[in-house]
């Protein structure tokens, strides 16, 4: 039997449902900057796929990594935590 690597996973909040089984979704972290000591939002976006167009926007998701699916996609939908209100 083949072990498999660890994946990584991302939680963010859908920001674009306009393609085909596809969608982006953005994670913000909130870092110290090393100097000032002041908190930045840093913003990170993935494409995402979402096999049965299931995502809205302001949905928030887990995703998870995967082989690449196309030119820009690597990651896939796992679950939605929460849906938009």
């Amino acid at each position: 039997m083949e072990k498999r690597n660890l994946r990584k996973e991302r939680i963010g909040v859908v920001t674009s449902n306009k393609m085909d089984k596809s969608i982006v979704v953005s994670e913000v972290k909130k870092i110290k900057h090393p100097m000032y000591g002041k908190f930045v939002l840093k913003t990170k976006k993935y494409v995402v796929h979402d096999e049965k167009n299931d995502c809205n926007d302001g949905d928030t998701v887990r995703i998870m990594e995967t082989r690449p699916l196309s030119k820009t996609k690597r990651w896939r939908l796992v679950d939605i935590i929460e849906r938009a209100k």
